[in-house]
């Protein structure tokens, strides 16, 4: 493996998200945090705990989760397309450089940006309600295993797309969506039952149900069946990175 490639593309994406860290980082944690004021201290003071956990402490996890999400596609999907619309790409591609080194260093580096962002969200949440984390060790795998799984779906809406306008139409109209109905703010077994079936289909609930139990140990469902599907949507990115480069789509031409 050509380790000297990898480290240069990865390097120069995290530099280029220090050029913009206004936009990159200090952005989503004010977004965050305007969301901890507004249900967190504002409404959740208002509202019965979830599970014997406070309202704005039992959000903190969905929250991170957003962002997370969020972040993740942005910097994966701008870091690819950029060298498509600059041209560079073909200089990438022509390059002694393997696919799988070239998946590795951008998503690599767009996990690592969204992982950053996250862990700052998480202490800056610790300044609004009091925390607790049953399961750190959970907290990250699930927060690694999420950032580098929608940093890979993030590659592909950037290889897929062939204007910044598309760049933002999945998270804007999918994954943001998804999200919000996936738990963020509330838990699914507070919807009647037929609501609640309908919510399971929404893969997003079980990345949000897992990354709360490693916090309060209470999922919405069994941490196993989270595991598992983090698990699935890796492998589905995988496979459509790995079809991407064997075919060629949208790079050859």
């Amino acid at each position: 493996m050509n380790l000297h490639a990898v480290r240069a593309i990865y390097r120069f994406e995290m530099a280029r998200a220090l050029r913009t860290v206004m936009q990159s980082i200090i952005s989503p944690v004010i977004s965050t945090s305007l969301y901890f004021i507004v249900f967190g201290a504002a409404i959740g003071s208002r509202m019965k705990g979830v599970g014997g956990v406070s309202y704005g402490a039992f959000i903190v996890p969905g929250l991170i989760m957003l962002s997370l999400l969020t972040q993740s596609v942005s910097n994966a999907s701008f870091g690819i397309y950029f060298p498509k619309f600059s041209g560079t790409i073909y200089e990438l591609l022509s390059a002694p450089v393997s696919y799988l080194e070239i998946v590795l260093s951008y998503v690599g580096a767009a996990a690592t940006k969204a992982v950053i962002v996250g862990l700052i969200i998480l202490l800056t949440a610790t300044l609004f309600v009091p925390l607790r984390i049953d399961h750190p060790l959970w907290m990250l795998a699930f927060l690694l295993l999420t950032a580098v799984t929608f940093s890979l779906v993030g590659f592909i809406i950037g290889i897929w797309a062939d204007g910044f306008e598309k760049l933002q139409v999945v998270p804007l109209l999918i994954i943001t969506p998804l999200t919000f109905l996936g738990g963020s703010f509330y838990s699914i077994d507070m919807l009647p039952g037929i609501w609640r079936t309908v919510a399971l289909f929404n893969p997003v609930v079980y990345l949000i149900s897992g990354f709360r139990w490693s916090f309060y140990s209470q999922a919405d469902v069994g941490v196993g069946l989270s595991l598992g599907m983090t698990a699935v949507f890796l492998a589905l990115a995988l496979g459509v990175v790995a079809w991407i480069f064997k075919t060629g789509y949208r790079l050859r031409t």
